[in-house]
Order: structure tokens, then C-alpha cells, then sequence
């Protein structure tokens, strides 16, 4: 009997070693992002039954080697401000790719950016997602690794709509100085190069206005400096309540064209759109001050790429020097049914095992998986209060059966000495 409490004993032992290793792991990584903390569950050997009846009496052989299960509970969210930190929110992985371990998953979303403009964990692994081609992101396709414009110019886009929201002054008197309105508005042409045309209104009769579209002289080669050239000229009309009648909204916008411009850049063929996309006037004659209250076109001049940043939902988004922003990646999520059953393989990673359900991998916010937080980071499982107290019980488990070892050893000898006595 001494030498089955010796054995079981010393089984204990180890179990509370591996139990007190575990809580020092947890500990360690209480800072480590997106950790998860493991818990430990101890089960009991095989008993022997003693005596001629089944079951009479029965002793154990002690504790098993304990198995230990990962917690993939939500750590609280901190924000960095860092533009290329994410974290999720609710269930699912970042998906990476590493040349020599395959496909890993991982909860950490402290990504960097190398100089090929390649997003990779912490680790050095290759994020994955879907990358724009060409301008257009589609998340329909197999995912890759994700790359990032890196020191680009986004090219200049050429204007060709323009629109502007006004009020012309009914009240003014016909030939005096206010019965004269203009507004400057600013194009681009396919070089990027700016060009104030000026819209100039002017009234010639009750509800009657002569409009001209100008452009600076020196903007063309056969203009003048200093000299505005005019580009068109109409009439429009208002009815007593001051809405707009010519033309009309089915005729459409009015053809605005700049040839031989000096910078060499395309001729400039604009669409001045007098309504907006319901058919309603976007000038109007009340008797208010003239004014215009916006004033929109489609074009854009060259631009240098400022900075690349994760946004909410796990889009990438490049900020350009004019202002611009625009969508070059999307984060990819993968949805593991049994999550428990992935292999730590250390750098905040994880394996699938033969026991890991398919991952299914697709947009954050979909399929059940989680939401991505740009600008913040997953903190670590670990409940220190809940550690520090298992480590207690571990501690005083360890010390009991220690005490059983030293009181089987000591029956052991007090039965040698029987035997040599």
C-alpha cells in the first residue's frame, strides 16, 4: 500500500507542476496582445478494486496528466491611435501567412508595413485579405497578401461635371451694379492643373439672366493674359415663383469646352448641370442676396499618398495629399467552430490541428464573425485575481502531496526495519 500513495502521489506532483507552469504562462503574457489565457482540468487515473467483491474497495493510481484548454474569451479593446492596429470585436482570427509554418491564425492585430508595402504581423507573417486592383476591391476572390500602395502619386483626375447651388437676387434693379453676380469655379484637366472659370449672371429683364462661362486667358493658347476668354453664353428664365424654365431639365446640362489649353493637357469638356440627378433646379430667383450655397465638381489634381491606415471593418484606407481617401485592401476574418482544439505556436499564432473544424474565412461582420476596430488593439485574458488564486490551490495541492510521499517513504521504512529486526 505505501508504494500505490508513493506513485499516486508523485503522479500529483507533476500534475501540479504542469497546473503551476500553465498559471506562470498566463501570468507572463498578461500584457501580450490578443493572448489567451489557458485553463487547467485534471482527471484520474484507473482504480483498483481490492477484495473479492467487484468495486467492495477501491484504490486510485493517482491523477492524469492534466489537459489544458485555451480561452478564447473577449479581451478588452485599448486604443493606440497606431494606423496600423485593429483589433476584433467578437469572435473569429486575423489569417496570416507564414513561408514556413502555412496558414496561421492570430488574435494580435499589431501589424507593421515593410518597405515593399507588404502588412505583417508582429511575427513577420503576411497578413491576409483582399488587395484593390486597379481601384476596385473585390472580396468575392481568394484571399492573398495584402500590398499596400507605398510612396505613390494617385494620378489627376480630369473634370467633367460641375454643378453649382445658387440664389440670384430678384430684387435687384435691372442695370445697376448688383443686378451682376459671379462666382468662380475650379476644374481640373488631365494633367491635374487647376482653372478658375468664373460663372458671371447678369439680369436683363424680370426673371430674365444672361450667364457667360470664363476662363483666364493665359490659360489658353490663343487667349490673352489678363484677359478672361469666354467659353459660352445663354439666357435663363424664372417663373413668378422663382423657379427655373430654361432650359428645361430634360434638355440636360450645358456644354462647357476649353480648347488649346497652355499646359498641354486634353481640351476641358465639361457637363454644367443646371438640376440635380431628381430634376429639381439648383439655381433659384428669390428676392435674397445672390449666393452661392455649394459648389461641386468630379475632378482632382495629382496627389502624394500621406498616409495608409486600418479602419473600422477592417478596410484599408490611403489618405492622399488632396484630401482624398481611398479603399486599397480589406482585412480578412476566419471563423473556427472549435477554436479550442488550435496549436500555440508561439508569436500570438495558432495552427489548425487535425481536430480544428474548417476554417470559414470571408468578411469581418459576416458568417458570425466579429467586428474589426481600427486604431485599437485586443489586451490579453488573463484575469489576475483568477490566477493568483489557482496558483494558491496549486501551491497548497503541492505541499499536501509532498507530505504524502515524505509519510509513504517513512512507512516504507518502518517496514524494512520490521523485516531486519
Amino acid at each position: 500500500m505505501p508504494f500505490t500513495s508513493f506513485s499516486a502521489a508523485l503522479s500529483a506532483l507533476s500534475a501540479d507542476t504542469t497546473a503551476i507552469d500553465v498559471v506562470g504562462n498566463n501570468l507572463a503574457n498578461i500584457d501580450t496582445t490578443g493572448f489567451k489565457a489557458s485553463t487547467v482540468s485534471f482527471q484520474d487515473l484507473v482504480t483498483e478494486s481490492l477484495g473479492a467483491g467487484l468495486s467492495q474497495t477501491q484504490v486510485g493510481f493517482g491523477v492524469g496528466t492534466p489537459l489544458t484548454t485555451c480561452q478564447f474569451t473577449q479581451g478588452a479593446l485599448q486604443s493606440t491611435g497606431g494606423v496600423d492596429d485593429a483589433a476584433i470585436q467578437g469572435g473569429g482570427f486575423f489569417v496570416l501567412n507564414d513561408p514556413a509554418e502555412g496558414q496561421l491564425f492570430t488574435r494580435a492585430g499589431n501589424f507593421t508595413v515593410d518597405a515593399n508595402g507588404n502588412l505583417l504581423s508582429a511575427s513577420g507573417a503576411a497578413v491576409q485579405g483582399w488587395t484593390a486592383a486597379d481601384g476596385v476591391l473585390n472580396t468575392n476572390g481568394p484571399i492573398s497578401n495584402i500590398t499596400i500602395p507605398v510612396g505613390t502619386l494617385q494620378p489627376p483626375v480630369a473634370s467633367t461635371q460641375v454643378s453649382a447651388s445658387m440664389n440670384l437676387d430678384a430684387s435687384v434693379t435691372i442695370g445697376a451694379s448688383d443686378a451682376t453676380f459671379s462666382t468662380p469655379v475650379t476644374v481640373y484637366d488631365s494633367l491635374g492643373t487647376s482653372h478658375v472659370l468664373t460663372l458671371t449672371f447678369t439680369e436683363t429683364a424680370g426673371g430674365t439672366w444672361n450667364y457667360s462661362v470664363s476662363i483666364p486667358g493665359q490659360d489658353l493658347t490663343s487667349g490673352t493674359a489678363g484677359t478672361p476668354t469666354v467659353l459660352t453664353t445663354g439666357t435663363l428664365t424664372f417663373d413668378q415663383n422663382g423657379n427655373l424654365l430654361t432650359p428645361p431639365a430634360s434638355a440636360g446640362p450645358i456644354a462647357v469646352t476649353a480648347t488649346g489649353l497652355s499646359d498641354g493637357a486634353a481640351d476641358l469638356n465639361l457637363n454644367w448641370n443646371l438640376y440635380d440627378s431628381n430634376g429639381n433646379p439648383l439655381i433659384t430667383q428669390f428676392a435674397q442676396d445672390s449666393a452661392v450655397s455649394s459648389v461641386t465638381q468630379n475632378g482632382q489634381a495629382a496627389a502624394n499618398l500621406v498616409n495608409v491606415g486600418i479602419g473600422n471593418g477592417g478596410q484599408i484606407l490611403a489618405n492622399y495629399s488632396n484630401g482624398q481617401q481611398a479603399v486599397v485592401g480589406q482585412l480578412a476574418l476566419a471563423s473556427i467552430v472549435n477554436p479550442s482544439s488550435l496549436v500555440a505556436v508561439g508569436n500570438n499564432n495558432y495552427q489548425a490541428s487535425s481536430l480544428t473544424a474548417q476554417p470559414a474565412i470571408g468578411v469581418p461582420d459576416t458568417g458570425g464573425r466579429g467586428q474589426i476596430e481600427g486604431g485599437e488593439l485586443e489586451s490579453s485574458n488573463v484575469d489576475i485575481a483568477t490566477e493568483f488564486t489557482n496558483l494558491i490551490v496549486y501551491q497548497r495541492s503541492y505541499e499536501a502531496n509532498a507530505k504524502v510521499v515524505n509519510t509513504a517513504d517513512q512507512l516504507s521504512q518502518d517496514t524494512i526495519n520490521l523485516i531486519t529486526t
